[in-house]
């Protein structure tokens, strides 16, 4: 019998009957390791709270289960709580199991060192550019020291893998390349049942010359660029363009980014949904015209994909997966209000080209479908599951 350990960056929370919940990543994504693991074992950031939104999963459940490390948000909360975090995580990876860290995660930038100890097999699934999310105007005051600090740590743990398994075709690889050894593979951790697809590419946009735009991300940082569209958004409003901006997520940052948005005169065209159910986000973008992620670092973004699959135009940044599934025409530097207020007003008053990108979208959506990607990612764990038995074996 092997289980899996997976250390994860996303937090979650308990309630009083010891069930786990998340805003994403929940019991359905964890039960894909089932198709090869025995069981799953999830290291994870856990607050214990008296009950939960209805907007939140489940995340554990039959044959997965989680390791509960002391919570923190933030370097500062780290450093006060760093010692227990450190003896949680050495007595998750005491465990003989196969292990694989989700990156770029703080977890496993001291599972790391821990690891590297015992000569311990491990997989890596890289699902973010530390080098990215803290580019200029990500707004952290320790910005460039973590820039350079959290990639060089990436690229190590890469490094040192038996196994990696990146969310982009080329992206992440080409900065964070694998050992020359190891097995490497890519798939999205997307996942894009058929019941997401849309039937058919739109072919009407707005109500009466109104546009709705929709963006959906966390908003625990700046990096996914709320602050950069509530611009871009106000410059065309200024223009004389009618449109109104919907913002999906939640965190610590939306508080300044409602401030924002009453400063820029916006206050009655933006809506904060706060954070939805899939089956309501779903619903937010069909009623949308327009997608836009102004990130200022990504992995593969799955809002984008998501959007894409129900025929949304989109426009993108050129950071980390955009490019490999938005076409240049798409894509804006990150940061860059000007342009991305005049790409967003092109599009808009376009109708022919709003018709082609949903089109091509769809399309390009299919191509992260559940079924096909699933082949890949049960390669990585059997490539995983293979050297952790074969080191078990030694020890």
């Amino acid at each position: 019998m092997i289980a899996v350990t997976i250390l994860v960056e996303q937090r979650y929370l308990r309630t009083p009957d010891g069930s786990i919940w998340g805003p994403q990543l929940g019991y359905s994504f964890w039960r894909n390791y089932l198709s090869v693991f025995d069981c799953v074992r999830v290291v994870a950031r856990v607050l214990d709270v008296p009950s939960v939104s209805d907007q939140w999963v489940r995340a554990d459940g039959d044959r997965v289960s989680f390791v509960c490390i002391p919570y923190y948000v933030g370097p500062w909360e780290y450093l006060a709580k760093r010692r227990k975090v450190k003896q949680a995580l050495l007595a998750a990876l005491g465990r003989p199991d196969a292990l694989i860290m989700r990156l770029d995660s703080q977890l496993a930038a001291v599972a790391y060192s821990l690891l590297r100890q015992h000569h311990r097999p491990y997989g890596v699934e890289v699902v973010t550019d530390p080098y990215d999310v803290f580019a200029p105007g990500s707004g952290h005051v320790l910005r460039p020291v973590f820039r350079l600090k959290f990639a060089w740590q990436l690229k190590q743990q890469c490094a040192g893998a038996c196994a990696a398994a990146y969310v982009t075709r080329a992206a992440l690889q080409e900065r964070y390349p694998p050992s020359r050894g190891a097995f490497s593979t890519w798939y999205s951790s997307v996942e894009l049942p058929e019941e997401r697809f849309t039937v058919a590419p739109r072919t009407r946009f707005g109500s009466e010359g109104s546009f709705r735009i929709i963006t959906v991300g966390s908003m625990e940082d700046f990096r996914k660029g709320q602050d950069t569209l509530l611009d871009a958004v106000a410059r065309c409003v200024s223009s004389g363009l009618d449109v109104r901006l919907s913002i999906v997520g939640s965190g610590r940052t939306q508080r300044s980014l409602e401030t924002r948005a009453g400063d820029l005169g916006l206050k009655l065209l933006v809506n904060f949904t706060g954070q939805l159910s899939p089956e309501r986000v779903v619903a937010e973008l069909d009623q949308s015209d327009l997608f836009v992620l102004a990130s200022r670092g990504e992995g593969l973004p799955r809002s984008l994909l998501e959007a894409m699959a129900r025929g949304l135009p989109a426009i993108g940044t050129r950071v980390g997966g955009f490019p490999e599934v938005l076409p240049a025409s798409d894509l804006v530097r990150p940061g860059d209000v000007v342009v991305l207020a005049n790409k967003i007003r092109d599009t808009l008053l376009n109708v022919g080209r709003m018709r082609d990108m949903s089109a091509r979208n769809l399309t390009k959506a299919r191509e992260y479908h559940q079924e096909v990607l699933c082949d890949r990612r049960i390669e990585f764990y059997r490539a995983v599951r293979q050297q952790t038995e074969a080191w078990l074996v030694k020890v």
